[in-house]
Parts: C-alpha cells; sequence; structure tokens
C-alpha cells in the first residue's frame, strides 16, 4: 500500500476501465487517505472518518468496476450490495445490518486464506506423513524391533515418498478416516432466516460429537483431505477471527449499488414508506454503529461506503437529509460515445475483443479485428444506445454475441481456419436490425 499513490492508483484502474477521470480521482484519494490515517497518532487517527462517495451516472458506464478494481488494489474486504434488496425491519427482506455481517464472513475467508498459504507447505508434509503411516502401518505386538528391521523399514517407507511425490501411487486407493459434523436439524425458511440457521449450527457445533467415517480413496484425493485435516490443526481461528474483525473495521469497503431505488420523491404511502425505513435504518451503519455479528461485534466507523446510482427518475436530493450529508464526495460518470466505445473494445487488459478472440482460440478458429470493424462496432454501439436504452457498455456485449453467433456456433467444425472481420462483415450481420428500430429493441 506505500507504493500505491493516488496517481498509480489511477493508472492501475486505466488498464481496466476506460475514462471517468474524475471517478477515479475521487476513489484513489479516498483509498490513499485510509493509509495516511494508519500513520496518524491513536488520538487523532479514531477522530478521521472516511469521505463516503457517491457516483452518479447511467448504468453501464463503469462505477461497478471501479468499486471492485480499488477492492483488489488494497487487498480489503469488499462487499457489493443492492440497496433495492434491503427492506425496513419488518418487513419482508434483508436488514441492513446484513451486509456487514456478509463482509465480516468474507474478510474471515480473505484472512484464512492467508493463513493457510504460510502454513501450507508443513501441513503438506505432515498429511505426507500420515499417508505413509497408513500404507505401510507400524507392526504391533512386537516389544522389540532391531536395528536391521528398522532400517529396512525406513528404506521401504522413503521408497513409498519418492513413489509418491513422482505420482507412481495415484492409481491405488487407501482407507481413511473422515470426520464431519452431522446437525440432526435444519430451518427451512423466507429470505432472512437463514443466519438463523447459520447461528444455531455456530452454536451447537462444539456441543454435537464427531461421527467418523471411513472411505476408500485414490491417493490424490487421499492426500488432499488429509492436509485439509492437518491445516485445520495447525491455523488458531481466534487469531484469523481478531485479524478479520479488525480488517474490516479498518480497511472494509462496501459498495451501496442502486441507491437511487430507495430515495423516494416524498410520497408518504406505498413502496415510499419501505424506501425511506430502509434509508433511515442505513444512516447509523454509514454514520458508525456496533453490528453483532457471529464473530463477534463489529465497528461500522471507519469502513468506507461507495455508493452509485443511475438517479434518472429521482435526484440525490430526494435522499433524506441525513444520508446526504453522510456521503460528502459526489462524483457525476458521464454517458460513453463512440470512441469511448472503440477504446473499450480493444485497449483494456480484459478488453472484449482479446476475450473472444481467446474464446475461439479454445477450438483452433483464428479470428482477426481489422480497424473499420472496430469502428463499425463502436459507432453502431452508440447509435443503437442513442435510439433505444442508454445501457453503456453492455450494449457492446449484446452486439459482439449478435456479431460472432453464427462463428461461435459453427467454430467446432472449422478447425485451424482464420476469419477477418471488417466493416462490411459487420454491417451484413447488424444493419438490418439496426435500421429496424422495433427490432433492435428486442435483438440489441
Amino acid at each position: 500500500m506505500d507504493t500505491l499513490t493516488p496517481r498509480k492508483i489511477v493508472e492501475e484502474l486505466n488498464r481496466f476501465i476506460i475514462g471517468q477521470d474524475n471517478a477515479k480521482k475521487a476513489v484513489a484519494v479516498a483509498l490513499r487517505n485510509r493509509w495516511r490515517r494508519q500513520r496518524l497518532a491513536p488520538d487523532l487517527k479514531d477522530e478521521v472518518l472516511p469521505k463516503n462517495i457517491i457516483m452518479i451516472g447511467p448504468t453501464g458506464v463503469g462505477k461497478t468496476e471501479i468499486a471492485r478494481r480499488l477492492s483488489k488494489l488494497a487487498n480489503a474486504p469488499f462487499m457489493k450490495v443492492e440497496a433495492s434488496k434491503f427492506t425496513e425491519i419488518g418487513y419482508v427482506g434483508r436488514d441492513v445490518e446484513s451486509m456487514i455481517r456478509d463482509l465480516t464472513e468474507i474478510a474471515v475467508n480473505m484472512v484464512k486464506t492467508e493463513h493457510l498459504e504460510k502454513i501450507r507447505e508443513k501441513a503438506k508434509n505432515l498429511a505426507e506423513e500420515r499417508l505413509l503411516d497408513l500404507l505401510l502401518p507400524q507392526q504391533r505386538g512386537r516389544m522389540e524391533v532391531d536395528e536391521q528391521e528398522r532400517e529396512r523399514t525406513r528404506e521401504t517407507r522413503e521408497r513409498l515418498r519418492e513413489q509418491l511425490k513422482n505420482g507412481k501411487l495415484d492409481s491405488r486407493y487407501v482407507d481413511i478416516e473422515v470426520r464431519e459434523k452431522t446437525m440432526p436439524f435444519g430451518v427451512i425458511s423466507n429470505v432472512g432466516l437463514e443466519d438463523l440457521e447459520m447461528n444455531l449450527k455456530s452454536m451447537l457445533g462444539n456441543l454435537l460429537p464427531e461421527k467418523s467415517k471411513r472411505k476408500k480413496v485414490k491417493i490424490p484425493e487421499a492426500l488432499v483431505i488429509l492436509e485439509q485435516e492437518e491445516s485445520n490443526k495447525l491455523i488458531d481461528m481466534d487469531k484469523i477471527t481478531q485479524d478479520a474483525v479488525e480488517r474490516v473495521e479498518q480497511t472494509g469497503i462496501v459498495f451501496l449499488d442502486e441507491i437511487d431505488k430507495i430515495a423516494s420523491k416524498g410520497g408518504g404511502y406505498g413502496p415510499d414508506v419501505s424506501r425511506e425505513g430502509v434509508q433511515r435504518d442505513l444512516l447509523p451503519i454509514v454514520e458508525g454503529s456496533t453490528v453483532t455479528t457471529k464473530y463477534g461485534p463489529v465497528r461500522t466507523e471507519h469502513i468506507l461506503f461507495i455508493a452509485s446510482g443511475a438517479f434518472h427518475m429521482v435526484k440525490p436530493s430526494d435522499l433524506i437529509p441525513e444520508l446526504q450529508g453522510r456521503f460528502p464526495i459526489r462524483v457525476e460518470l458521464g454517458p460513453l460515445g463512440k470512441e469511448e466505445f472503440r477504446r473499450i473494445l480493444t485497449e483494456p487488459h480484459n478488453a472484449l475483443v482479446k476475450q473472444y478472440t481467446a474464446l475461439l482460440a479454445t477450438e483452433d478458429v483464428e479470428i482477426n479485428f481489422l480497424d473499420d470493424s472496430i469502428d463499425e462496432i463502436a459507432e453502431i454501439a452508440a447509435l443503437v444506445n442513442d435510439k433505444t436504452e442508454n445501457i453503456g457498455a453492455r450494449r457492446l456485449h449484446t452486439i459482439l454475441e449478435k456479431l460472432l453467433e453464427d462463428i461461435s456456433f459453427e467454430a467446432p467444425e472449422k478447425h485451424g481456419i482464420k476469419i477477418d472481420i471488417d466493416r462490411a462483415y459487420v454491417r451484413e450481420k447488424l444493419t438490418d436490425i439496426v435500421k429496424d428500430e422495433d427490432l433492435s429493441r428486442y435483438i440489441l
């Protein structure tokens, strides 16, 4: 994180996202401020709160992608939630605190994976020793074993170890004992009560006895099972939980998508009542409160919240004033045009043209997009967005799927051929659909 300056963060985001420089700059500064806060004196550190962000822009312009790439850069617990799936407590649906519980679960898995990676080699060696014990059991009933016998056993064991490492024993079967906890009940319920089932299982898990079951498995599978058992013995879950909770509190990022769907125009009836209720429930979470999770209490004061919405039907000012105040940074993302589409098709690390070329290469079919075809695809995407609904860069997916439909269908029978896609090919496949506005509404 020391080397991730705002400029470096923007450069990294540029590898995947075209344009939207203002939004990139805002999230880069917000991420760097978290690093700066960690270096403050303890008395001041707790006073510096994250500056939450609202990204405003039409669908398909990169709002979600910016937040997702940012979390990967920061190696921070990241949770994307649709604000529209929450309802006010008392209504059917999920309460807003569930996103913090889910974020904590993500952090625990993240920290556990890191710890498992550290002890992987040791767990592998212990699993190997246990497997060798199964393949070459100790002789019982003899009180004394002479030195020659011990030496022969050692040599046999080393030969088996060598064969195991070289894969010569992969076809052999071995009997192993697998321990598992069985739950005598389950909760069949509506949405929202799945947390109840998980909490009951975690509470009663230690009280219920482990059930052993013998399984006959191939040696590679046995090695995996034994390695998992040894890993679970070596890791300290209390330390993992403690680290995960701290990571959520200090570096967690929650991306609240579709926040405009819980804004209301001030109607006091119908769905507006529940929408305002969700905003009121969100307020203490964003402001800073303590949420009870199965891993212990989690404070939300320093979690960074990034909200986004298209705001077609409502305005950010339609959110309740208290919630508006909790999102001091507002960034507007502009719509995408022909030039941006052309760059999206070719420039990013995961560009769509590169993806489709690689997919068809698996069938030994080489496709080559000429420059004029890229221009034509970008122009058609911009035109269809203007004539119908503007869905941003997502339009490129539908256009490319339609364009390559026949090639993708026939690819398995066309091994070893090379296809050049030019402007004429694009027009042949798409012009009629684009001209017929009703047809393009359904197909593109």
